[in-house]
């Protein structure tokens, strides 16, 4: 099934083999770019968070000299164990006229990834971007989202659109399959309202600011997380600190560290099964020697290395 963009010339995070073609993908990872979310005005069908998994993927070859060399993060190899099976499968391609039509490609190419018993590694593109691929999941219910946020993104529409960035939780917690919502780094003053907050708490989401993470540790935070669930992590680069992820559109202080979410990362590995993962929101006109997208490699390579590790 070909539904990803193909490039004249081949960029791949950590230069991984591309795959375009997913029905040929043999792969335990599959990169997936979404660059396109679903825009609320004119300005933003192009917006520079659809330039994010290029950058990402450039700045990835900074990250290491090679598999073979000791990963700190991992305390070992990252290869130990056995040889990596991983594969970038490129862009999901947009269409400014019927952004529909992006989202519906989106989900069918997780699907894919899925059904070749991949786990889906994906780059945004903006937090609408989570939506196709949340609902691609629907098989690996009951499931468990855990968000790294500075927002709560439970707006039910803005401007008429239901999909857009302020909305992937709230359309998350309408999906049958989703069984648990744990919003980790929230913090400051976003697009939610006092009826948004209501409605997160109505469904039961569990809503954790920074502040109780930098306060109790992130260890405590995941005692919150059931034991033996299946998790699918969404990554916002605002609920990160700007310190460490700069390269965002409303930057607020107080976010969570590199080291917390690593923490979180291997927390969830050892209670349960990963099922995957997103990484959203960075704008790379805006980032600093390129340390909002190596910062979002490293935390996607500690995703890889302690999955890998995890018995399915």
């Amino acid at each position: 099934m070909h539904t990803i963009s193909p490039r004249s010339e081949p960029l791949t995070f950590m230069n991984l083999p591309l795959c375009t073609d997913l029905d040929r993908l043999q792969a335990d990872f599959a990169i997936l770019g979404i660059p396109y979310g679903m825009p609320y005005n004119i300005p933003e069908l192009d917006n520079d968070q659809s330039d994010a998994p290029t950058a990402i993927r450039q700045e990835s070859a900074r990250l290491s000299l090679g598999w073979e060399h000791w990963d700190f993060d991992l305390d070992g190899l990252f290869l130990a164990g056995g040889k990596l099976r991983a594969a970038d499968c490129g862009d999901v391609p947009g269409d400014p006229h019927h952004p529909q039509e992006h989202y519906r490609l989106a989900e069918v190419a997780v699907r894919e990834i899925l059904a070749h018993q991949a786990i889906p590694i994906v780059l945004g593109g903006d937090h609408g971007i989570s939506i196709p691929v949340i609902r691609a999941l629907d098989g690996q219910a009951p499931l468990t989202l855990v968000q790294v946020d500075a927002h709560i993104d439970w707006r039910d529409e803005v401007t008429g659109v239901r999909e857009g960035y302020s909305s992937p939780i709230r359309r998350a917690a309408e999906m049958s399959h989703v069984e648990g919502i744990f919003q980790i780094g929230i913090r400051a003053q976003g697009s939610a309202r006092a009826e948004e907050v209501q409605a997160a708490l109505a469904h039961e989401a569990k809503i954790i600011t920074a502040y109780e993470v930098h306060e109790r540790g992130m260890d405590a935070i995941l005692d919150y997380i059931p034991q033996g669930g299946r998790y699918y992590l969404t990554i916002d680069a605002d609920g990160l600190d700007p310190s460490v992820m700069p390269a965002v559109a409303g930057p607020a202080a107080g976010g969570l560290l590199f080291h917390q979410v690593r923490r979180l990362i291997h927390g969830l590995a050892a209670k349960g099964r990963l099922l995957g993962m997103d990484f959203v929101e960075i704008t790379p006109s805006r980032d600093l020697n390129g340390i909002s997208a190596i910062t979002a490699g490293q935390l996607i390579l500690n995703f890889m290395g302690v999955a890998r590790r995890t018995p399915a």
